[in-house]
């Protein structure tokens, strides 16, 4: 019985909640939801604090969740010590002498439309994940 009479008090906390907070979930779920269906079908393998540059490999932010180096057969992804930092309205800046980006690799970030200094990423090591081989 108790739990029957605490619900309208649950209902009108759960309305209570400011739309800024509701809209920042939203924005982290979406975030979260684009990697997900990004991954889907790949297997994680094990950790690598570098990744070999390749020509035809893409770095991307996605929104407040993480870097991703898509390298085709492998997509390499990079969780970032601050991912709540990260903003894909910003591009990146690599400052790398090295054919690999790596976990020591300095990157910057800039405001796409005024192209002023937004932000510096700290890396974390790579997540691998490689597409599922369907046996048969």
């Amino acid at each position: 019985m108790k739990l029957r009479s605490a619900l309208p008090a649950l209902a009108a906390l759960a309305l209570a909640v400011p739309a800024a907070a509701q809209d920042e979930t939203a924005k982290m779920d979406r975030g979260e939801q684009k990697l997900a269906k990004l991954l889907e079908g790949r297997v994680a393998g094990e950790p690598t604090n570098c990744v070999m540059h390749r020509p035809n490999a893409r770095l991307y932010v996605i929104d407040e969740t993480a870097l991703v180096y898509d390298a085709g057969s492998t997509v390499y992804v990079n969780y970032t010590r601050d991912p709540e930092s990260l903003d894909d309205h910003d591009y990146l800046v690599l400052r790398n002498p090295t054919p690999s980006i790596c976990r020591t690799t300095q990157i910057t970030t800039r405001d796409r439309g005024s192209n002023t200094f937004s932000g510096v990423i700290f890396l974390t090591d790579f997540i691998p994940y490689e597409r599922v081989r369907e046996e048969g």
